[in-house]
């Protein structure tokens, strides 16, 4: 296999069963909560594990955070090797169809220093239209040992966003749809709008009508045009509340710009606090 970012349902299926690999499936819906874990119940990837997105792959919500918090790395880790996940394992993290819950738990992994990790391109859609089999029920897995060693650059918080927002050597991308960045819409948060200095680049666009990614220089001709010159450090990504931002990121690492970085917390975090500037119309 192939083990840079993504993978494909071919490949994965032709190294499922061996004894390192873990299979996560990441569905998950912000509408009904369970969703995720009942449809994992009713049909995965043989041998896959689900990891749901508030329980797994995030802290507990406070007064003060977004709706999707960054776990503490330990209790990540501890809850990642509950799920099979150790040191040495590869890992397959999908979702539905597009990626963006996926891509949260490669952040994450990364994040913790775990490079074993990669995407099923096309996700579960993609999975069984290859012909691929679904075993329902769950899995069982077999306790493994993963060690923290997270990395704080790759993170920031309010204060330092706020900052680079008037600095326009940085580039803040929100991952939202256009029709919530601009405000015309919102659904989930209680402010619509946007960070002021804030661009639009909707994860979607990583995408073509398959819902799976675009090609390697497909991106990076899109990226670097969205960077307008800034080196892909410069970059901040960020979205409702620090998920579909780490698609972006996968897009960059896909198109050979790493270096970005992920507001957590986003805009469910922002608009905490009243006293944060909000923006409306297209930036």
């Amino acid at each position: 296999m192939n083990w840079k970012n993504l993978i494909d349902a071919d490949s994965l299926r032709a190294g499922l069963g061996a004894p390192d690999l873990a299979v996560v499936d990441c569905r998950f819906d912000l509408m009904d909560a369970a969703a995720g874990r009942r449809q994992y119940a009713g049909g995965h990837i043989p041998g896959a594990v689900h990891a749901d997105l508030d329980r797994d792959l995030s802290a507990p919500v406070e007064p003060w955070t977004g709706r999707h918090p960054l776990p503490a790395a330990g209790t990540f880790a501890a809850r990642m090797g509950e799920l099979g996940i150790g040191d040495e394992s590869r890992v397959v993290a999908y979702d539905a169809s597009n990626g963006s819950l996926a891509a949260r738990l490669w952040w994450l992994l990364r994040w913790v220093g775990h490079e074993r990790v990669v995407v099923l391109d096309g996700g579960l859609r993609a999975w069984t239209a290859a012909g691929g089999a679904l075993e329902p029920g769950e899995a069982a897995p077999r306790p493994r040992r993963l060690h923290a060693r997270p990395d704080p650059a790759v993170a920031l918080g309010a204060a330092e966003l706020e900052r680079l927002a008037a600095d326009p050597s940085h580039l803040i991308v929100d991952a939202r749809a256009r029709e919530r960045f601009e405000g015309a819409v919102e659904p989930i948060d209680p402010v619509a709008g946007h960070v002021p200095g804030a661009v639009s680049h909707p994860f979607s666009a990583n995408l073509g009508s398959d819902d799976r990614f675009l090609s390697a220089d497909e991106l990076r001709a899109r990226w670097l045009a969205r960077l307008g010159g800034r080196p892909p450090e410069a970059l901040v990504a960020m979205c409702g509340s620090g998920v579909t931002a780490c698609h972006n990121l996968l897009a960059l690492e896909i198109a050979g710009l790493p270096g970005a970085r992920l507001y957590p917390g986003s805009w469910s975090e922002w608009i905490r606090d009243p006293r944060r500037p909000v923006a409306r119309g297209a930036g």
